[in-house]
């Protein structure tokens, strides 16, 4: 039975593959999305999952909450197997998460008005019945920031920025412990950004909800996660406390990523040579570490074998090879010392 010394979500060794056709009798190959990826989200924890597009961060969202069928490794919520678990588990998985949606105009529907969508939810998921239900949609609706008479609109009526929020208030009607925020300020004005990133912080605080925060954005990531896990070709390649990922980097793509965020001063100009090339095919990943085709500071053993594991520095984990040279190596981008192991 789950108890509460259970992380709220544990994945283990999770995996997500998709056949592709070779098409010309060729035989059927498979794009590895996600690669043997683990991490823990405790309750009211954020978790910021960073990457390039394509890196494998929205399937990994969408595999924890059942909506892609993982090939391998398991997901647990407050210690109930997940995949491949009973159907019970699955339905109270579903009953205490959520999703916001990259794309806020495809994630609602059409043909029903925004406060239809909501009542909805608070229907199949009995947090109101009857009168209280238009009530209650109104308070959904204020809580993101919109007025209670969109409840009228259809998401063609309202802006990007309003979709998404009553995406985030269509969300937060199950009363979610968990949410999988997919990119979900990248389509608002920066002001907004910031009202909706205020109302997350603030949710969290008030009702112990943990977030997976999928971005882009650093900045925002920055602000708003308590840890950052760093995704490439579908492996996290880092993952620790905020302040340590931004501050110390221990892997050379985590450094380019730090290193590009633009800065206030405008002499200052980015740095030269952060990453060179594109991101292999994942159809084709490369041998050993799958970062080192782009890696400036790559060794001849980077080439080889299979790809690095996660290393452990106390709370901070890294997969990178570098760090196996002496005390005086400095790191390849942010120029910090390198501490002998």
């Amino acid at each position: 039975m789950a108890t509460s010394t259970y992380p709220l979500l544990e994945v283990e060794n999770l995996s997500v593959a998709f056949p592709v056709s070779g098409g010309f009798g060729f035989g059927r190959r498979s794009v590895h999305a996600v690669n043997d990826v683990s991490l823990r989200i405790q309750a009211g924890e954020t978790l910021g999952l960073v990457g390039e597009s394509g890196s494998g961060k929205s399937t990994l969202g969408r595999a924890i909450l059942h909506l892609e069928r993982a090939t391998a490794g398991t997901v647990r919520f407050e210690g109930r197997l997940i995949t491949g678990g009973l159907p019970s588990d699955i339905a109270s998985l579903r009953e205490q998460t959520a999703m916001i949606f990259q794309d806020p105009f495809s994630s609602l529907n059409p043909r029903q008005t925004i406060g239809e969508g909501i009542a909805e939810v608070l229907r199949v998921h009995g947090k109101a019945q009857g009168a209280a239900i238009p009530a209650r949609v109104g308070e959904l609706l204020t809580l993101v920031g919109l007025d209670p008479e969109h409840a009228t609109r259809r998401p063609q009526a309202l802006s990007g920025g309003q979709c998404q929020r009553a995406g985030i208030a269509r969300a937060l009607a199950i009363e979610p412990r968990l949410i999988v925020a997919d990119e979900c300020v990248a389509a608002l004005d920066v002001s907004i950004q910031a009202q909706i990133i205020n109302l997350l912080m603030d949710l969290r605080e008030r009702m112990g909800l943990a977030i997976l925060f999928i971005a882009h954005d650093l900045a925002v990531v920055r602000r708003l996660c308590d840890r950052v896990a760093v995704m490439y070709l579908g492996r996290i390649v880092e993952m620790g406390p905020t302040h340590t990922i931004f501050d110390q980097p221990l892997h050379p793509y985590t450094s380019a990523l730090v290193a590009a965020i633009p800065e206030i001063d405008p002499d200052r100009p980015l740095p030269a040579d952060l990453l060179r090339g594109e991101p292999p095919s994942p159809l084709s990943i490369p041998a050993g570490c799958p970062f080192h085709p782009r890696c400036i500071h790559a060794l001849p053993a980077c080439g080889h074998g299979p790809a690095p594991g996660l290393r452990h520095r106390a709370d901070h984990a890294f997969a990178c090879v570098l760090h196996d040279r002496s005390s005086d190596s400095i790191h390849p981008v942010t120029k910090g010392a390198l501490q002998h192991e």
